[in-house]
């Protein structure tokens, strides 16, 4: 785990440049550094940089730029190659110097080219600058677990892990561009390929970038429409069966992510996923492993005791750290600093404080991030499934909505809630996207109208024929494959524990076990209304049910008691009409009205300004976010 950066440009930037550049990076690799530049034909310069966290051969070997034993290949790298050793009996033939999964890249680069990335299993961000094809390659995992930025412009590029190296690059002026602020306060994240600056984008996971003679070329060499589409072809014949491989990939993986040369644990939260990964870890471990756990004094969402349990049943090193509130508020201010550019999931305040906890103890930790969506987990996928059955009649009463009589007397105001929002969903790219009430309008409200020729993203993602599948439910679980795990949980994920230079390893996200996942029959996955049938059986095999099967309280951050309370005055101001006209990012008008008649309705119910936390709190997050970036002396 580490941060990498770099760039390919014929403006000059000096080795100190460079090297101030990597260093905005420190936390994500505090153990070792290395920057190098070369020189390449047509003006062009090459330059590269790491901060390296080391967790496997910890020796000077592991330092990085690393180059081929002949000179002609040099990699920057994030991550980890679970197969390495694998790979490299393949590879024998190679002259090895070191025990580092990167050498393997070099390795299975200069025998298979850039078509070796088919053969890792890992979680990746790696530069490739190979002299004789005067070419830089970048290249993310599948599933987006390890982030990889980019700035191109007039023919030159710049990359990192983060956007802290590319805001700190010579003659970046980093303009925002307000046609990705609609979607991002409605989603409260921004996926691949956008970022929130003009011409600097995420590399969309599964994706490969090659830039060469000052043209960037992309492709995807894995994607979640592809790999499910060929998979479903393939299907597997019997339950038994599923559960049995599934099983036995699952504790493949878990024993692969156990691979390291520092300290390893699991966060342990109780519930299926997390419980899971931590059995098979345990299994695998001949003492007993490291868990973690995140209690709150406010029992209406503190699930600790739940994991105690587990944690006592498999005889785990238990440590449990309880918190309240003004644990999580000092959290708030470290939110912009940390996640680059605005990121407005509150779940990212309880994340980073487990990722702290753990770290007290270990430099690796298990997560069981990925199970709701394979698995088909979220709450979402059962409201999803019961609006298909519903479509029909809201087709009626949508066409009802629409006669003359109806439109004049605004009947359909009086319909429940539920049935308007069925009825509107009339968009077939969009269907499994409802919801929300008014949000989308007021989401695009708060940024107006942009100058001549910039076009708003949609707030939905308006993508869903591409998955060629007539299950709604299934529909949803893709998409949120493609955007919500990377865009949002994986991010959320990756900047917590790198804070706090954690690495976090994710054995549901393993590439054999997503790809069998799309073979097992969506029934074993959704059975009888039962979420994540064929996870909980496999967990069942470990831990007693009776410790797991519970309803399930979750976690809500108190948004709105924090936003009309300790953070009012900090909310006041960014939503000051001056401010707001100086910034020139949103619309004065209609924000400052939206926050007022927000804070004026307090707590009386929903129907007022308290079902608008969601957007208040997106936009109080930008907000914070801008003015750290000010404070820092960015533009």
């Amino acid at each position: 785990m580490c941060g990498i950066c770099g760039y390919i440009r014929k403006r000059e930037v000096t080795p100190g440049q460079l090297k101030r550049m990597n260093d905005t990076m420190y936390h994500r690799g505090p153990n070792d550094s290395g920057e190098e530049t070369y020189p390449l034909t047509g003006g062009y310069h090459v330059g590269f940089a790491q901060r390296r966290l080391s967790i496997l051969d910890l020796s000077s070997l592991g330092h990085q730029p690393m180059h081929s034993a002949d000179g002609r290949v040099a990699v920057v790298y994030n991550g980890e190659i679970y197969n390495f050793r694998e790979l490299r009996e393949e590879l024998a033939d190679y002259p090895f110097r070191s025990d580092c999964d990167t050498e393997v890249i070099i390795a299975a680069y200069l025998k298979w080219g850039v078509s070796c990335v088919n053969r890792f299993n890992g979680m990746f961000a790696i530069a490739l600058f190979d002299r004789e094809e005067e070419a830089v390659y970048l290249i993310r995992d599948r599933i987006g677990k390890k982030p990889l930025y980019y700035w191109y412009e007039r023919e030159e590029l710049v990359f990192a892990s983060e956007l802290k190296p590319i805001m700190a690059c010579p003659d970046f002026q980093g303009k925002i561009d307000r046609g990705v602020l609609s979607r991002y306060l409605y989603q409260q994240y921004i996926n691949a390929p956008e970022s929130v600056y003009e011409n600097v984008y995420k590399l969309a996971p599964g994706a490969v970038l090659k830039f060469q003679g000052g043209k960037a070329v992309t492709w995807n060499y894995w994607s979640v429409r592809e790999a499910y589409g060929e998979a479903k072809e393939r299907p597997v014949k019997s339950y038994e069966e599923a559960k049995e491989q599934l099983k036995a990939l699952l504790q493949r993986a878990v024993s692969l992510r156990m691979i390291a040369d520092v300290p390893l644990g699991t966060f342990l939260s109780g519930g299926y996923d997390s419980s899971l990964v931590t059995a098979i870890a345990q299994a695998h471990s001949a003492e007993a492993v490291k868990t973690f756990s995140i209690g709150f004094y406010e029992e209406s969402y503190n699930e600790a005791a739940y994991a105690r349990a587990v944690a006592d049943y498999l005889g785990t090193a238990h440590t449990e750290l309880m918190i309240g509130e003004p644990d999580m508020l000092q959290m708030v201010e470290s939110i912009p600093k940390y996640y680059d550019e605005p990121f407005a999931d509150p779940s990212q305040i309880p994340t980073m404080l487990v990722c702290k906890l753990a770290r007290e103890q270990v430099t690796v930790a298990l997560s069981g991030d990925g199970g709701d969506e394979f698995y088909c987990g979220y709450n979402i996928y059962e409201k999803v499934a019961q609006a298909q059955k519903l479509d029909t009649l809201g087709a009626v009463v949508h066409n009802l909505c629409g006669l003359p009589g109806v439109r004049r007397f605004g009947l359909e105001k009086r319909l429940p809630f539920k049935v308007r929002v069925i009825a509107g969903n009339r968009g077939r790219e969009t269907k499994t996207q409802f919801g929300a009430g008014n949000y989308p309008g007021m989401a695009r409200a708060m940024v107006g109208e942009l100058p001549s020729g910039k076009r708003a993203l949609p707030v939905h993602y308006p993508v869903e024929s591409c998955y060629q599948v007539r299950d709604w439910q299934i529909c949803r679980m893709l998409l949120d494959m493609d955007t919500y795990l990377p865009g949002d949980i994986l991010c959320k994920m990756d900047r917590a524990s790198m804070k706090y230079s954690l690495e976090a390893r994710c054995p549901i996200l393993d590439p054999d076990v997503m790809d069998f996942s799309y073979r097992i029959p969506h029934a074993y996955k959704y059975a009888a209304g039962d979420k994540k049938h064929i996870l909980k059986e496999i967990a069942y095999d470990y831990v007693p049910r009776e410790l797991l099967e519970r309803p399930k309280k979750g976690f809500g951050v108190p948004l709105d008691k924090w936003l009309r309370g300790p953070l009012k005055e900090q909310l006041l101001c960014y939503a000051e009409c001056d401010f707001l006209k100086r910034q020139n990012l949103f619309d004065q008008p209609y924000v400052s009205k939206l926050v007022e008649g927000y804070l004026e309705t307090g707590d009386r119910g929903r129907g007022t300004g308290e079902n608008y936390s969601g957007l208040v709190w997106a936009f109080f997050v930008f907000q914070q976010w801008y003015e750290n970036l000010h404070q820092n002396g960015n533009k």
